[in-house]
């Protein structure tokens, strides 16, 4: 736990919450021990696209389809949203909540491994939201500052990884070392690029917000190996 529970549940009592048809998504989804984004992440996520007002939107990790379905909700009716996902049992159900949801004409689903469809997009995107494998953040970023403009933003979710990014790198569990490590790498990189201005969050488990700066164009090699 990142920060205090109380604190939390305290913050999370204010919020009015999401659609009846939202609500009973998510309640089906943690019964099936399918992860989608906190409470605290959803209020964050709709405030900042309130304030961006996106004309397009990129999804990395599409899941069940509820944080697509939310995005939707909380963008105007021309906004596109392009969402991301490869487990294949997951996409049918993504797909048939995106038609109950009455959102189907505005959001597209892509499949496949998220590091190879990157690379068949071309136009940039007004905002990026990252939740996919932790791993494989590092791996994603050349091509998601390549889909970005002056002025884009990339939220990643999940980004300090119940707390443990502070440890040791001794003090965290074997099979957890290279999500670890590669996590680690992901942060200083946003935080170091010239590119991006970044912010890191305890909000969740953890989330960062960049934006793409005015002024620069995208330079993969640099930001990432910088």
């Amino acid at each position: 736990m990142i920060t205090d529970s109380r604190m939390t549940a305290f913050i999370n009592s204010l919020d009015h919450g999401n659609t009846p048809f939202l609500d009973r998504l998510e309640q089906q989804a943690r019964k099936d021990r399918v992860p989608v984004i906190r409470r605290e992440t959803q209020s964050f996520l709709k405030t900042i696209l309130e304030m961006q007002k996106p004309g397009s939107v990129l999804e990395i990790g599409t899941a069940v389809g509820f944080s697509a379905i939310l995005m939707a909700g909380a963008t105007a009716p021309e906004c596109r949203i392009t969402t991301i996902e490869d487990y294949e049992k997951r996409i049918p159900v993504a797909q048939k909540n995106f038609r109950e949801s009455g959102y189907a004409d505005r959001i597209t689903l892509l499949k496949g491994d998220a590091a190879d469809v990157l690379k068949t997009l071309s136009d940039p995107f007004d905002f990026i939201f990252l939740d996919a494998a932790k791993a494989q953040y590092i791996r994603y970023l050349p091509d998601l500052l390549r889909l970005m403009r002056p002025g884009s933003v990339l939220v990643s979710d999940n980004v300090l990884q119940g707390g443990d990014i502070i440890e040791s790198h001794y003090a965290v569990e074997r099979r957890n070392r290279t999500i670890y490590r590669r996590m680690r790498e992901y942060l200083r990189v946003l935080k170091d690029s010239d590119v991006l201005e970044t912010s890191i969050l305890p909000l969740g488990d953890g989330v960062t917000i960049s934006v793409y700066k005015s002024g620069y164009r995208a330079n993969m090699e640099n930001s990432v190996s910088g």
